[in-house]
C-alpha cells in the first residue's frame, strides 16, 4: 500500500509517500469481519510460500483457516494508492487462488456444517459457480460480492436463482443493471453528493434518486426478483431491496468520531459484519424491523472502520460495535 497526494490518472507517474505491507485480500478481510462480529467463520483459499504470516493473523482472529491451502503461485496482491482523504485505489493480482483447483468432492467437504456461504470473484470462475450450485442445493444461505466485478458474459448467464443474497456497491450496481438491461443505459448513480428527497431515514421510497431507480430496475428484473440485494453507497448510506418487505430500506452512514483515515477496508468490514449478523437470526421471515437492525450493524462497524488505518486490522470487534450503537 502506498500513501499518495491524489490517484494516479492515465499517462501520469506519481511517487508515494511512503509504503506500508498489511493483511487483506476480500476473502481475508470479509473472513476476519465476520469473526471480528462474533461469528463463526471458515475461509477457503490458497497462500503461497510467503503467506503463512497471513494464515497466521486469521487464525489468531479467531477464523478457522483449516480450508487454505499451500501452493507454488505466490499470494495474492492488491496494490493499494490511499489518498489523505482517506480515499482509495485497487489493483489486483489473484494469485495463490487461482491456482487452486478443487475437485466437486473437496466442494461438497468445504460445505460440511455451513450455514451461510460468502463468495467474491477472487477465486476461478468454475469454482465460484460449483460452490454456488452445490450450496444452493443443500438450502445453505448464498451470498454473492462481486469485486472485481465479473464479465459482461459471465454475468448475462449467472444462475441468480441460486443466490439469497447480492452485495453491490454503486457502481457495480450500475454495472450490472447496465449488463441485465441491454435495451435501456443505466442511470447514473450519485458520486458522495447530497442526499436528496429521503422522506425519512430508515423505510424510504426515495422515488427521485438515480440510486433507488437503479437498485428497483435491478430488484424488477426477472433473475434477481428473489434476491435480497443491498446496495452500498459510501458517505451517504446504504439501500437495500428485499423480496420480504414491501418498501425499500435506507440505513444513513455512521456518524464519525473523527476524519476519514482509510476506506481500504470498510466494504469488507459491512459484509462479514451483514453475514454475522444474518446468522444470527432465527429461522422466520426477514422483517423490516431485524432487516435495519442488520443494516444499521453494519453500517455503525464500516464507520469505525473507516476511522482507523489499514484494511483487516481496522475491523471494530463487536462490542466496541454494539457500544456505539448504544451511545448513538
Amino acid at each position: 500500500m502506498g500513501p499518495v497526494d491524489d490517484i494516479v490518472r492515465p499517462g501520469q507517474t506519481i511517487s508515494s509517500t511512503g509504503y506500508e505491507r498489511r493483511a487483506g485480500g476480500k476473502g481475508a478481510n470479509q473472513a476476519a469481519a465476520v469473526a471480528r462480529a462474533g461469528a463463526s467463520v471458515n475461509i477457503v483459499g490458497a497462500v503461497g510460500d510467503d503467506g503463512a504470516w497471513l494464515v497466521q493473523q486469521l487464525k489468531g482472529i479467531g477464523v478457522s483457516v483449516g480450508g487454505v491451502t499451500t501452493v507454488q503461485e505466490p499470494t495474492g496482491r492488491a496494490v493499494i494508492q490511499l489518498t489523505k482523504a482517506g480515499e482509495n485505489c485497487i489493483i489486483l493480482h489473484k494469485g495463490a487462488n487461482y491456482a487452486l483447483e478443487e475437485t466437486p468432492a473437496q466442494i461438497l467437504n468445504n460445505l460440511k456444517g455451513i450455514s451461510h456461504l460468502l463468495l467474491q470473484n477472487e477465486i476461478p470462475w468454475p469454482t465460484t459457480l460449483a460452490y454456488l450450485e452445490q450450496a444452493h442445493a443443500q438450502g445453505i444461505v448464498t451470498v454473492f460480492n462481486p469485486s472485481p466485478m465479473p464479465s459482461d458474459a459471465q454475468l448475462r448467464v449467472f444462475p441468480w436463482e441460486h443466490l439469497s443474497w447480492l452485495l453491490v456497491n454503486e457502481g457495480e450496481a450500475e454495472s450490472l443493471l447496465r449488463v441485465l438491461h441491454t435495451d435501456a443505459p443505466a442511470p447514473a448513480l450519485p458520486r458522495s453528493g447530497p442526499r436528496t428527497r429521503w422522506y425519512h431515514d430508515d423505510a424510504v421510497a426515495f422515488d427521485g434518486s438515480p440510486a433507488f431507480k437503479t437498485l428497483k430496475n435491478l430488484h424488477n428484473h426477472a433473475t434477481l426478483a428473489t434476491v435480497n440485494i443491498v446496495c452500498t453507497l459510501g458517505a451517504t448510506g446504504v439501500l437495500a431491496s428485499l423480496p420480504s418487505v414491501n418498501t425499500p430500506l435506507y440505513v444513513t452512514a455512521a456518524e464519525l468520531r473523527g476524519n476519514v483515515r482509510d476506506t481500504t477496508g470498510a466494504g469488507d468490514c459491512f459484509t462479514g459484519y451483514l453475514i454475522a449478523s444474518l446468522m444470527e437470526l432465527p429461522d422466520e421471515k426477514l422483517s423490516t424491523a431485524n432487516a435495519l437492525k442488520i443494516l444499521k450493524r453494519s453500517a455503525q462497524a464500516a464507520g469505525m472502520c473507516v476511522e482507523r488505518r489499514g484494511a483487516m486490522e481496522s475491523i471494530p470487534g463487536y462490542s466496541e460495535v454494539d457500544a456505539r450503537l448504544e451511545e448513538n
